[in-house]
């Protein structure tokens, strides 16, 4: 079956036979949202429990990442263009200075896998473009990526300069260097180590974090 291809190639790490795959099933008829909750989730599901039991390395996740990042490629416009069947809407972007999107694109992936309105500002965002971003689309949850030692700081001044204009925006920061003790710092409210941990709380407090009554 060609989902379980798909998952395959995202576990083995093989970007050109995952955006192969993602094409060929797309040609077939099968709806987008699938082919990336059988195939492409599916996949760094299964990589995401190897990595909790040490059976795979940093750069192993690293590979099924760019996989996934190549059949999601493929598969964006169609998500987009078709209405979420759900109410929320979430805003992510890494920090400026930084060119990283591994780590956003795999956020962007797993949030949009909850069928979760996603609005990806890119890399290098200055703290003024998150603000603006946050002021026009009104989300629920900003989420900032910064994956430089270098950069990080700049997660300060993009929430104090949020937070002037938005301040019931929710506010999710983290990257390679990012730590709670850091978070805290900043004022964020929330830390995540990885998009998996993400995911997998947007899932069990959707409507607290989603259905406010204003």
């Amino acid at each position: 079956m060609i989902l379980n291809q798909l998952k395959d190639s995202i576990l083995e790490g093989e970007a050109e036979a995952t955006y192969d795959l993602t094409h060929k099933a797309l040609s077939m008829g099968y709806p987008a949202q699938v082919i990336l909750e059988k195939g492409l989730i599916a996949g760094m599901n299964e990589i995401a429990d190897k990595f909790r039991e040490r059976n795979v390395i940093i750069p192993e996740v690293l590979m099924a990442t760019r996989s996934m990042h190549a059949g999601l490629s493929l598969l964006e416009p169609h998500l987009i263009s078709s209405s979420p069947n759900k109410p929320g809407k979430v805003i992510v972007g890494t920090v400026a200075g930084d060119l990283h999107d591994i780590g956003k694109t795999l956020v962007k992936t797993m949030v949009m896998s909850l069928r979760i309105k996603v609005i990806d500002l890119g890399v290098d965002v200055t703290p003024k473009k998150f603000a603006d971003a946050v002021r026009k689309e009104k989300p629920e949850i900003l989420m900032i990526s910064a994956l430089l030692t270098t950069t990080m700081g700049v997660m300060k001044s993009i929430i104090k300069e949020v937070r002037q204009q938005s301040p019931s925006v929710k506010i999710f920061v983290g990257g390679a260097p990012v730590t709670e003790e850091f978070a805290s710092e900043i004022a964020a409210d929330y830390y995540f180590e990885n998009a998996f941990e993400i995911r997998d709380y947007l899932k069990e407090n959707y409507d607290k974090l989603f259905l406010r009554k204003d």
